[in-house]
């Protein structure tokens, strides 16, 4: 097997903005590109595959035909273990919350939602929601929504470039305009809304609410975890590294190359690669920002050259 790359899949949602095409040279008929769906077998966007033998392949058909790809942990899910995404909000989100897997599978018939955001990029003063203020009820939360007032009691973040936030199941959240970040999640694609500013969608109507589900679903305390990247920063001759996070369904580092690191893919878990930054090389194959590759399991040692910013992850 060898380092399988992948074609995007872009979302056009009515909040994105045009960095991804801007900034990161990605082609789409779309005129937003609020999302690039970067490693996905989702049904809603499945990643095909632009080199060698697999070229015009989804990765979904690869990974049914080389299981062994997955690795060890990998296979212990029942479906593709992740999803990732880079994520343009020009304008701000709605304020949503995502269920776990028992209450997902149960309702929903696919997994729950943990996922964690590195912030890439974003203006001045940008911020977003992550949990609440304070612990209330889920009744007042629920009398809050009806009566409009409940965004007095979410927890508001100034955030900045190389933050890291991990979004537990369950904890109500929204992305703030202005703000560019790389997603890696569950592969879900379940989310419940609770409030969305009155916008109308495509159709002239506003925009699905979810209300009686998030009740259902809502951690409703203060945020436990910092948003700094869990691990310390490594420096080391031609690259620094940083674990970002590491929890049962992820492990996420990120890597900055200047002249050349080494690592692995072993039998535990397929590797993904995403350039956020740079240009380079992996194995003789040219990579620049906004690349996604696919190193499958027991690949072996594989090298990454040049001057280029990557986020590593396994499961």
């Amino acid at each position: 097997m060898y380092i399988l790359k992948l074609n995007p899949v872009f979302k056009d949602y009515l909040w994105g903005g045009t960095k991804l095409r801007d900034e990161y040279g990605f082609e789409s008929n779309l005129d937003k590109l609020a999302e690039g769906w970067m490693l996905s077998c989702h049904k809603d966007g499945e990643n095909t595959i632009s080199n060698g033998k697999y070229e015009g392949k989804t990765l979904t058909e690869f990974v049914k035909e080389n299981p062994d790809s997955l690795g060890e942990n990998g296979k212990k899910f029942e479906y593709f273990p992740i999803l990732i995404k880079l994520i343009d909000a020009k304008n701000d989100l709605s304020v949503q919350v995502h269920p776990d897997n028992e209450y997902a599978m149960r309702v929903e018939n696919e997994y729950g939602k943990t996922e964690c955001w590195y912030i890439l990029d974003c203006d001045d003063n940008s911020e977003l929601i992550y949990g609440f203020n304070r612990e209330i009820s889920s009744d007042e939360f629920k009398e809050r929504i009806a009566d409009n007032t409940f965004l007095e009691t979410v927890n508001k973040v100034k955030v900045k470039k190389g933050d890291l936030f991990f979004i537990e199941a369950g904890t109500l959240h929204a992305i703030g305009k202005g703000i560019l970040l790389a997603e890696i999640q569950q592969n879900s694609n379940t989310t419940y809304r609770v409030y969305d500013y009155g916008r109308l969608g495509a159709d002239g109507k506003p925009r699905e609410l979810h209300v009686e589900k998030a009740i259902d679903v809502t951690k409703c305390t203060p945020p436990t975890r910092s948003t700094n990247p869990e691990g310390k920063l490594i420096v080391e001759k031609g690259y620094s590294s940083q674990i970002l996070t590491k929890c049962d369904l992820f492990n996420v580092e990120k890597v900055s190359v200047t002249n050349r690191f080494i690592s692995i893919a072993d039998n535990k878990s397929f590797v993904s690669v995403l350039v956020t930054d740079g240009k380079g090389e992996i194995d003789n194959i040219e990579i620049k920002k906004g690349d996604s590759l696919f190193i499958p399991a027991n690949y072996g040692d594989f090298t990454v050259s040049g001057n280029v910013e990557i986020i590593i992850t396994r499961v």
